[in-house]
């Protein structure tokens, strides 16, 4: 027990599980200026855009590693439904991602709206939508895990749509900004320790 050292060039965060095993209560999608657009076999290089605008702020990078055939291998899969969302001039300022590849569970795997948005109530619009996208014939579980590092609203925000916490681990990565995959820039909550490429 006790403090462990993390090294300069490396990230650690505490990553919560939750579960939802019961389907939810029907009940209205609230009112929202935003549109959900099934997008069908997003090309690597649009995704990514999307996957960058969403979640730059709170260190995504997993997708942003991947070469076009590994990314394509997973987005392209039918069993994983990946939605834009989008504003009323057709913008994409959201994603949503459904990973039904593990039956008879559904992964969250993505869900976030640009900073821009955030704050606004929107996210219980996209949930209500994920919820019933993610619940149909044959699902029992629908889960998702967030860190220490997504929104300090996210992991209230996920409980109160539902889901319970049912494990933690302890996640150490190497700085994503630091092998370029980010800006500088990304997530000045989260310090950069290491040496940056430029120096």
């Amino acid at each position: 027990m006790g403090l462990t050292p993390v090294p300069d060039d490396r990230i650690a965060t505490i990553v919560t599980h939750l579960e939802m095993r019961e389907r939810p209560k029907p009940a209205p999608i609230p009112p929202s200026p935003l549109r959900l657009a099934p997008w069908k076999a997003p090309a690597p290089d649009a995704y990514r855009a999307l996957f960058r605008r969403v979640g730059e702020p709170w260190l995504w990078f997993s997708r942003l590693a991947m070469d076009d055939a590994a990314l394509t291998a997973i987005i392209h899969d039918p069993a994983v439904e990946v939605y834009a969302v989008t504003d009323p001039r057709g913008v994409e300022v959201g994603l949503l991602e459904l990973d039904f590849r593990s039956p008879p569970d559904c992964e969250l795997a993505f869900f976030g709206l640009i900073p821009a948005l955030t704050g606004k109530g929107l996210g219980q619009w996209l949930m209500a939508q994920a919820k019933a996208l993610a619940w149909r014939k044959g699902v029992t579980r629908f889960w998702v895990h967030s860190c220490t590092l997504d929104s300090p609203a996210a992991l209230g925000f996920y409980r109160k749509s539902g889901f319970v916490p049912y494990r933690r681990e302890v996640e150490i990565f190497a700085d994503p900004r630091l092998a370029g995959l980010l800006s500088p820039d990304a997530a000045p909550h989260v310090p950069m320790l290491g040496q940056s490429p430029s120096a």
